[in-house]
């Protein structure tokens, strides 16, 4: 079971992720919360797994509530779910701790998709943020625009028989880009390449 903490300041919003929630036979919502300082202490207080939350919040930021969710231990996976389609506001919600940056027009599946990504240890950015955000690494700037929607894809936790099917292209030319990307990027695995297209993972320019 998937214990979930709703976060955002509009009771119909809230409301409905919560009705959306319940539909999910694995995922149950343990609690909600309308601003940053209760989303900090409601955490602690119910440990929930998954942290789903806005960046607008009132009284103490978004970022500053995620910082502080992320410093928990245990610390929850916090997803982000927001209006604020910005790529400085994508890298520094990363940068303090969230594990998934969504923008709230994104489809029910993708929620709900992404809640078990981040729930099971993984990290998420929309598709529309994660090519914008790929830009902030010099390495991922060497991509060819294939390997940058490949990556793109990659990093919202698409296989690659799923790559495949969503680009049109044949498995074999998927495990390819694959390949080169991650030459490119200078890691080791599909999972070191989503991390640092999202600035979890340490850059190392020597």
């Amino acid at each position: 079971m998937i214990t979930v903490l709703v976060v955002d300041d509009h009771p119909l919003f809230r409301d409905g992720l919560t009705g959306l929630l319940a539909t999910v036979d694995e995922v149950e919502v343990v609690g909600s919360a309308g601003d940053g300082e209760t989303a900090v202490r409601r955490s602690a207080e119910l440990r929930p797994d998954v942290v789903l939350m806005d960046l607008s919040m009132p009284g103490l930021p978004g970022l500053e509530a995620i910082r502080r969710i992320a410093r928990l231990d245990p610390a929850p996976a916090v997803l982000v779910l927001t209006m604020v389609d910005d790529d400085d506001a994508v890298a520094a919600a990363m940068q303090v701790g969230a594990r998934g940056y969504l923008l709230k027009g994104a489809a029910q599946e993708e929620v709900l998709a992404a809640v078990r990504t981040v729930a099971a240890g993984g990290a998420v950015l929309g598709a529309g943020a994660a090519r914008r955000y790929l830009t902030a690494d010099r390495r991922v700037g060497a991509l060819t625009e294939r390997e940058s929607q490949v990556l793109a894809l990659v990093a919202g936790g698409r296989s690659n028989p799923e790559i495949a099917h969503e680009l049109g292209i044949s498995l074999k030319t998927v495990q390819n880009h694959v390949s080169s990307l991650l030459a490119k990027l200078q890691v080791r695995d599909r999972t070191q390449a989503a991390l640092r297209a999202r600035g979890l993972q340490p850059r190392r320019d020597g």
